[in-house]
This record gives C-alpha cells, structure tokens and sequence, in this order.
C-alpha cells in the first residue's frame, strides 16, 4: 500500500526549516500566484512562464526557493537509504560523478559520499538565499548583477540531487508510492529550466531518457 507522502515526511527529523516568503511583500504575492496556478491544474509548461508585467529576477527568487523547498524534502525522505555505505560517491550511475567545491573548506573539487555532498549542498543554497546581498527582501533592493549566474549553479547543482535520487533511489520512490509526486516536481523544475535557459544542457545527458520519457 501506498504510504502517505506527509506521513513519510513528517517523520523524518533531517529536514531544515522551509525558507519562507514574508506576506505582504511582491515575492509573496509571486509566489501565491505560482502555487494556485500549480494547483489549478494547467500545463506545468504554462506555469512556468512570466507572468506580464513581472521582473524576471524575482520569478527567478521565488522558484529557486520553492525547488530548495521542495528537493531538499524529497531528498529528506530517502535520507536514511543514501548512506556512506551505500552511497560513497555522488554520483548518478556509473558514467557521472559529482565532486564537491566551494570557497570555505573546499576550494578543489573534492570526491565526497552523497549524504556528504547533499549536506553541504542543502547547507551552502540555504545559505545564500537567506543573505540579503544575494536574495534581497526589502523593497526597492536591487538582486545583484551576477544573481542569474548564482542562480544557475543552485539549480545545476539541485538537478543533481535529481539523478542522483532517480539512479539511485527509484526504488524507495516507488516503495513510497511517491513516484507521481516525485515525477510533478522534477517536470515543474525541468520545464523552469528550460523556459529560461538556466542549466546546461550538458547537464541534463544523465536523465535525458527520462525526460524524453515524461516531459514530451
């Protein structure tokens, strides 16, 4: 029997406090019109688009923190089945494999477990969308100039989470009865990407047969 995907997550004690938007603000109301036209039923590949008269930094915002959300909890699920035993290199299948760099402690590309490189993932995107500099909240605050290019590598680096998820763990999707939910979320973001050209298509190889599969 299918389990109930609350129940699975509300068990589960890893998952960090979801990143909020304040009411009252643009990004709030952004984000409300994006959730109703997600739970109105439209095409994913309508949804995803500007709407008119909207900045296209702040749409950006708004579903960069909603994937964070979203992947790190359906990561979250699954994160007792991703072990330094049964997963000691990110990485998606035998052909890619995810090496870990950042500006702290690891300034190489560094081979890491996959509960390793997720920790510090999840640690360094939470980071950046709580700083001010990079996701600005107050009214009038212009994003930085590279904040697409910032944006570009959270995303390229939560599609990982994907492969990694899918190769990996299509398993505990399925004995979750989590496959349909799972499946909503990665078109939602593969259909954002693509409407604005944030990720690399080079990126995109390791489930280009999926994708071909359930987004055409």
């Amino acid at each position: 029997m299918a389990l109930c995907l609350k129940q699975v997550f509300a068990k589960d004690k890893t998952f960090r406090p979801r990143k909020r938007f304040e009411p009252g603000t643009q990004r709030f109301e952004l984000y409300k019109k994006a959730q109703a036209s997600l739970k109105s039923g439209l095409d994913l590949r309508s949804v995803v688009r500007l709407p008119p008269g909207e900045s296209i930094d702040d749409w950006i915002a708004v579903h960069v923190v909603d994937f964070f959300n979203r992947i790190n909890l359906i990561y979250g699920t699954m994160a007792e089945r991703c072990s330094e035993t049964s997963c000691p290199v990110m990485a998606g299948g035998p052909r890619y494999e995810y090496r870990w760099q950042d500006e702290h402690q690891y300034r190489r590309p560094a081979k890491l477990s996959a509960p390793r490189y997720m920790a510090l993932l999840m640690d360094w995107i939470e980071g950046l969308i709580n700083d001010e500099d990079v996701f600005p909240t107050r009214v009038g605050v212009p994003f930085p100039k590279n904040f697409q290019q910032v944006c570009t590598k959270i995303l390229t680096r939560l599609f990982r989470v994907f492969v990694h998820v899918y190769i990996h763990h299509f398993d505990s999707i399925l004995s979750m009865g989590a496959e349909a939910h799972v499946n909503t979320c990665y078109k939602h973001f593969y259909y954002f990407i693509q409407e604005f050209s944030l990720v690399d298509q080079r990126e995109l190889e390791p489930l280009k047969e999926m994708t071909e599969r359930i987004c055409h």
